[in-house]
């Protein structure tokens, strides 16, 4: 059976409305496509974002290393041109030990001229040319002590013998320096006979070397000692017409070891010569 056609008026609205139904699916398409691409944009972003942090954190890394580095240096310069110019930090205080015979006091005033100057700021050379007129000094080490201390350890020369002058008597230490001078002959000090030779030459030197080489117990026995050269180094021994021929001053710790041993045999046996200037065969011989 055939329907009949649809009146006109109904036509018209199935019309309109598959128009309306056209353009709802054309603004939801085109909605969809918008969000599609805002999405995409914003993804798009993101990677770019990431992109490019990931690229620069290792520039970032450096930027922050370089930061610090010169802030640290910064602040070191800080600290550095505090330390040296504060005047918290400058010289107050001298204080000097390892001395006997030479007088504190005059040491002290010889380089007083640097009190006020900043630690960091002394001059060692100075105080170098200003200890200089001290012979009696053989060597000294300084130490700082902030805040506006320093201390000087002085070592003195050592005596090791005494020579007589037309005026008395010298003690001199092994580089022939006149550590003091008297009158009298110092007690405690052998004799040292320069004969015809000087305080420069040889013969000194080597009677220096047997001295320092001398246990304490045979140096306190020994009463003179002579050499002229550097091999006929004698020496005469206290209380006694005991006298030791030394010879070279070479190998005189051993020399010096085998004479204690026969002082202690014969010391007491009278007049005699200990001849040690041969090792190995060292004797003893009455007179």
């Amino acid at each position: 059976m055939t329907l009949p056609p649809a009146a006109p008026s109904q036509q018209r609205r199935e019309t309109t409305r598959d128009v309306k139904d056209h353009v709802r699916d054309g603004e939801h398409r085109l909605h969809s496509a918008k969000s599609e691409s805002r999405a995409a944009e914003r993804a798009r972003k993101r990677y770019e974002r990431q992109e490019v942090k990931r690229f620069t954190r290792q520039s970032r890394r450096r930027r922050i290393g370089w930061i610090v580095a010169v802030g640290l240096v910064v602040t070191i310069v800080a600290l550095v041109v505090t330390a040296v110019f504060s005047p918290l930090l400058a010289l107050r205080t001298i204080t000097i030990d390892g001395t006997s015979r030479l007088d504190n006091v005059k040491l002290q005033k010889a380089i007083y001229g640097q009190v006020g100057t900043p630690l960091a700021l002394l001059d060692y050379g100075r105080i170098t040319k200003e200890l200089a007129p001290f012979s009696l000094i053989r060597s000294y080490v300084t130490e700082m002590v902030p805040p506006n201390g320093l201390v000087i350890h002085v070592v003195e020369r050592t005596p090791v013998g005494a020579i007589q002058t037309a005026s008395g008597f010298e003690l001199v230490d092994p580089a022939g320096v006149m550590v003091d001078t008297s009158a009298t002959r110092p007690v405690g000090y052998p004799l040292v006979q320069l004969g015809t030779g000087t305080i420069t030459g040889p013969g000194f030197t080597s009677m220096t070397q047997v001295l320092l080489a001398l246990p304490a117990s045979v140096l306190s026995k020994v009463d003179t000692i002579t050499a002229l050269t550097h091999d006929d180094v004698t020496l005469t021994l206290t209380g006694s017409s005991q006298r030791v021929v030394w010879g070279s001053s070479d190998a005189s710790d051993a020399k010096a070891r085998v004479l204690a041993d026969l002082i202690a045999l014969h010391g007491g046996g009278g007049a005699g010569e200990y001849d040690v200037s041969a090792p190995g065969t060292a004797v003893f011989h009455l007179d």
